[in-house]
């Protein structure tokens, strides 16, 4: 009897929530990576397919393996496509351990990689684009634990100034007078690997765009398992989206043994019909497709086909075997 092929790779998650992309794969204990084209950021790397590879920065919320195992195939993949020093935001807990297992590598490869680290202190920030930050806060896991949000800074004309003609603003612009104030606008959090904790409800978490999370355990029985691991259950996920104001929460994490259509199946009997529409699952291919499969559609009515059947070539792009 002859040996059967080893299995393909599964392709990564791939959805389209206007404007951004999110792009990558997560089974919980396996690899989680992620990608935000539009935003030149990625969000950990236990393993690195080439679709990471554009990402200017890429945010590390935890040390275990399955979230940090390519980092340094990631830096050395992106100097040899030419592609620049990675920068790499970290919860500065970790600082030292990423430089002792970046260092064993140069040892063993006797050759030395480039990379920047920009360590983050709770509630610090880097620039990551014009006008557009990544901030860290701490979260609760197993070991030292980072989440992210990202958010635009937007000048706004106070409102005691709306009704001021032009000329008179410029007029106190000149006089040294602040006549705007900066709005720090949240649009997106990635929150890592956790348990229920006070930085699920923070108000750039709360009102972000879209929200990241992990939920790794769905059976009823699971919750105490769920405790032990510091992960979330489904039960946590049914809770929070009764403050979430984002417009879409996309789920990672999902573990091998959970059967997705198990997972929504309990989402819906726990959160209701209503999330059905608001919760993603990043893993579920045929869901995904069948929404981007209506995106194109709509986008083909409103603008022509020509222009969709554009979008659908570059997103299927993505597309990794």
């Amino acid at each position: 009897m002859l040996p059967k092929p080893p299995p393909r790779e599964g392709s990564l998650g791939f959805l389209y929530i206007p404007p951004y992309r999110v792009i990558g794969t997560s089974v919980a204990g396996e690899a989680t990576c992620l990608q935000i084209p539009e935003l030149d950021l990625g969000f950990d790397i236990g393993s690195c397919p080439r679709a990471m590879l554009p990402s200017k920065f890429l945010a590390l919320s935890h040390g275990h393996m399955d979230h940090s195992g390519s980092l340094a195939y990631f830096c050395s993949q992106r100097r040899f496509q030419g592609m620049g020093t990675a920068k790499i935001v970290c919860d500065a807990r970790i600082v030292l351990d990423i430089q002792r297992m970046m260092s064993g590598f140069v040892d063993l490869e006797r050759q030395r990689t480039p990379y920047e680290l920009v360590p983050l202190q709770p509630e610090g920030e880097v620039q990551i684009k014009n006008n557009i930050f990544l901030r860290g806060f701490p979260t609760e896991h197993t070991c030292p634990s980072f989440g992210y949000s990202v958010y635009e800074k937007r000048s706004k004309l106070k409102p005691e100034f709306t009704d001021f003609p032009q000329e008179k603003l410029r007029e106190l612009k000149e006089r040294g007078v602040e006549i705007t104030r900066t709005l720090n606008i949240p649009i997106l959090a990635y929150l890592g690997d956790t348990q229920p904790g006070p930085h699920l409800v923070r108000e750039d978490v709360r009102k972000a765009q879209i929200v990241i999370s992990e939920c790794t355990f769905f059976e009823p029985e699971h919750r105490d398992r769920a405790k032990v691991g510091m992960h979330l259950h489904v039960e946590d996920i049914a809770e929070w989206l009764g403050v979430l104001e984002a417009q879409a929460l996309v789920l990672i994490h999902v573990s091998r043994r959970t059967d997705l259509g198990y997972a929504r199946k309990r989402l819906t009997q726990v959160a209701g019909p209503a999330s059905e529409s608001r919760v993603l699952f990043l893993m579920d291919h045929r869901g995904a497709r069948t929404r981007y499969e209506k995106q194109c559609a709509e986008a083909e009515a409103l603008a022509g086909p020509s222009e969709a059947a554009t979008a659908g070539a570059d997103a299927s792009d993505t597309d990794e075997t």
